[in-house]
């Protein structure tokens, strides 16, 4: 039986004991911060909110090339002879990443390539959602494997909050007259994946504690998420409390396993310090 592995992007922000505990290979995007260079997943958090106080600019960030795709699918090859490969990847909508590992694909066979359309939380609840499935079924045939990975991707909903609005001003995603307005009346907006593409769904308005609140109700209220897992996603600098809060709520709706996922440098760079997130997958139809 041949062995398949799975693989996907930095993008994902699947904690370091997910990933060496089920193998999953996972190739880094880039942070520019300062001229330099920097791998996603290898760079503190904290430096890019250091960089932004220092500055009052955000880094900028890149895709994986086609280059470093070919090097990383090589040594998948490398360390595991006669494998298939399967990679899950950060949705092709916000980044040219997909369209690098398929241009790198090309010089390879027993390899598949996935679009997630979803980034974060949304992608890693994907991935592990096939890790699942091939735990459970180890000698599942690849294409049937790939077939489900498939059908679960558009029931991926993943929506996050910024912590502020200052980050996503610095990136020019927000003007500074909507910038000044949403300071002033404490409104935060809902970005959420739509078809693959990062998009503003909501307003909120008042403190994170009570925005956090309301986000849940509303996601929970809109999809009808599977309650065997819910992922929960977090920057640097969420409170605690509404940590504690989020977790009680989520008992509360009937989840039998809530996973913390903290935003990596990739996501942090655009969301800021102190967001909050959830991510699950949609019941599928009977």
């Amino acid at each position: 039986m041949r062995r398949i592995i799975l693989s996907t992007e930095s993008g994902a922000d699947l904690p370091k004991e997910w990933v060496d505990k089920h193998a999953v290979q996972v190739v880094p995007m880039h942070i520019i911060m300062d001229e330099q260079d920097y791998l996603d997943g290898f760079l503190p958090v904290q430096d890019i909110y250091d960089y932004y106080d220092r500055t009052k600019k955000i880094p900028s960030t890149t895709a994986t090339n086609p280059h470093e795709y070919h090097d990383f699918f090589s040594k998948i090859k490398d360390d595991y002879p006669d494998c298939i490969i399967i990679h899950i990847g950060y949705t092709s909508k916000a980044s040219s990443s997909f369209q690098n590992a398929i241009i790198a694909a090309e010089a390879f066979t027993d390899l598949f390539l996935i679009d997630a359309l979803n980034v974060s939380g949304g992608l890693a609840a994907i991935v592990m959602y096939a890790v699942t499935l091939l735990e459970k079924e180890p000698a599942i045939e690849p294409l049937r494997l790939i077939e489900k990975i498939e059908a679960m991707v558009p029931k991926s909903r993943m929506a996050f909050i910024p912590g502020s609005l200052e980050f996503l001003r610095a990136g020019g995603r927000v003007s500074n007259f909507a910038y000044l307005g949403g300071a002033l009346l404490k409104i935060k907006p809902c970005i959420e994946l739509m078809e693959g593409k990062l998009v503003s769904t909501k307003k909120y308005r008042g403190k994170m504690n009570a925005v956090a609140e309301k986000l849940m109700q509303d996601y929970l209220h809109q999809y009808s998420i599977d309650r065997e897992q819910l992922y929960l996603l977090y920057s640097i600098g969420l409170d605690e409390s509404i940590k504690r809060r989020m977790d009680e709520m989520a008992k509360v709706a009937g989840f039998k396993n809530v996973k913390w996922i903290q935003a990596g440098a990739m996501i942090s760079t655009h969301a800021g310090p102190g967001g909050f997130g959830i991510a699950g997958l949609e019941l599928q139809e009977r």
